[in-house]
């Protein structure tokens, strides 16, 4: 069913004259006419008749009446939910209790009148091709692993280093101290449970690997990070890396410590991606948040990635 008929149908139903609704909609009387013969068409009955005080509805106008109305709204909401800056904004963060999830919590404070949808996606493929078919707007990335470039369509803004703390429990052998080099974790087995292979995460932790020696395992099965908080607790032996940003609570009884980690201080470089051709307004809002209020990549004493901190 042809909707700007409809649309005219209603337009010459409030006025009650062709010539009314045509100067209303901006078309001509004929124009009017012609929209109304082939509703009419298309419906199979009369809706108006021509009379001396202008056009007046059939029973079959009438009738139709109140559904071409319900009609029209119908459509009009269904526009609106498209339409830049009507819908939400959606951006896929790595974990509720992550940096990332602190700093749209940020942007939420600062512009509460924006509508946001905040979701997590599994890895940096997951995300992309969600930014690409529009199911989301922006997503926080440590952009790509080596090898793997974004597409030329997917822009990136990294707008966050953040440090990495050790954590362990009460008995670690570290557990005293004030702060650790890296070179200290060398020897010491540092626990992390969830690092797929070729995710972005995966090929941070690799890097970081290979370039100070340190022991990272990642056996066993990942509960989650109530699980990993009590092994790390109860296990001398262990110890695991978190977001300096990541907000966890666990048991007074648990005793875990972070410590800071220095000489150098490895960071995790995040960055936002979006699609270059994403009309929705609250987008550029967000990019000029993030760069009003993050900063300091590649600081003396800190490491990342050369892949992070070549892009």
């Amino acid at each position: 069913m042809d909707l700007e008929a409809v649309r005219t149908f209603v337009a010459v139903a409030e006025t009650g004259r062709f010539q009314k609704a045509a100067a209303d909609l901006a078309i001509t009387q004929q124009a009017v006419s012609k929209r109304i013969a082939a509703l009419e068409r298309s419906l199979g009955v009369r809706l108006y008749t021509r009379a001396p005080r202008g056009a007046e509805l059939t029973i079959d106008g009438q009738a139709f009446l109140p559904h071409a109305r319900e009609l029209l709204r119908v459509a009009d909401r269904a526009s609106a939910s498209v339409r830049p800056g009507r819908r939400p904004l959606r951006v896929d963060v790595l974990a509720s209790r992550s940096a990332q999830s602190n700093l749209m919590r940020g942007f939420h404070r600062a512009h509460p009148e924006i509508e946001l949808d905040v979701l997590t996606l599994f890895d940096i493929e997951s995300a992309v091709a969600a930014i690409r078919s529009g199911t989301i707007d922006a997503s926080f990335r440590a952009v790509a692993a080596p090898g793997r470039p974004l597409p030329e369509d997917i822009a990136s803004v990294r707008v966050l280093d953040e440090p990495l703390q050790l954590l362990t429990g009460p008995a670690h052998a570290l557990a005293g101290a004030r702060s650790v080099t890296v070179a200290q974790l060398t020897g010491h087995r540092i626990w992390m449970p969830g690092i797929a292979p070729g995710t972005e995460w995966g090929a941070y932790y690799d890097d970081l690997v290979a370039e100070f020696g340190l022991t990272i395992e990642v056996t066993g099965p990942n509960f989650g990070s109530d699980a990993l908080l009590d092994t790390i607790a109860d296990t001398p032996a262990l110890a695991t890396f978190m977001g300096e940003h990541t907000r966890l609570i666990w048991p007074a009884g648990h005793g875990l410590r972070r410590i800071p980690v220095t000489d150098p201080t490895p960071v995790y470089p995040h960055s936002l991606l979006w699609h270059r051709d994403n009309p929705h307004p609250a987008l550029a809002t967000l990019r000029a948040h993030l760069a009003t209020t993050t900063g300091g990549h590649d600081a003396a004493g800190t490491w990342a990635p050369g892949w992070a901190t070549s892009r």
